[in-house]
């Protein structure tokens, strides 16, 4: 029986190779229907047949590998009367449910916020969640934390 250790890497996109790129746009034209053949989404996204099968099982979007439907986000926010309550209400109409809350006391007219979210509703993808949240006006920062149970 041979022990075999998979490791695992969360990576920002713009720094993957070309080819990873092209193989996860490949594999969604397959996975929405828009093709029916991995020939035809090989052809369409411009990269070789060899390079999407030397990446296809390696290669996986964020949000597929978010397994357990829960993320832990953490904020850095402006303190501002309503901040909260305003990023609460963001949360909400993303279909996101809140499961904690963590809040520090500000200093400086900043305060940091970890939210644990159940994603199982969410309407967006993570990647749009992230970026409706850092467009609120009194959001300095956010990033994922962890995801998982």
């Amino acid at each position: 029986m041979t022990d075999y250790n998979e490791k695992f890497y969360l990576v920002r996109s713009d720094i993957l190779p070309e080819a990873m790129k092209k193989t996860i746009d490949a594999k969604a034209l397959i996975e929405r229907g828009k093709t029916v053949s991995i020939f035809d989404a090989v052809q369409e996204v411009g990269l070789s047949r060899s390079a999407f099968y030397k990446y296809r099982d390696a290669v996986f979007p964020f949000q597929a590998m978010v397994k357990e439907q829960m993320i832990t986000v953490f904020f850095h926010l402006e303190d501002r009367t309503g901040t909260l309550s305003n990023l609460l209400i963001a949360v909400a109409e993303s279909g996101c449910n809140v499961l904690t809350i963590h809040q520090t006391i500000p200093l400086q007219g900043k305060a940091n916020v970890t939210l644990s979210l159940n994603t199982t509703g969410m309407v967006y993808s993570i990647e749009q969640l992230l970026q409706r949240l850092h467009k609120l006006d009194f959001v300095d920062r956010v990033e994922i934390l962890s995801s998982g149970a």
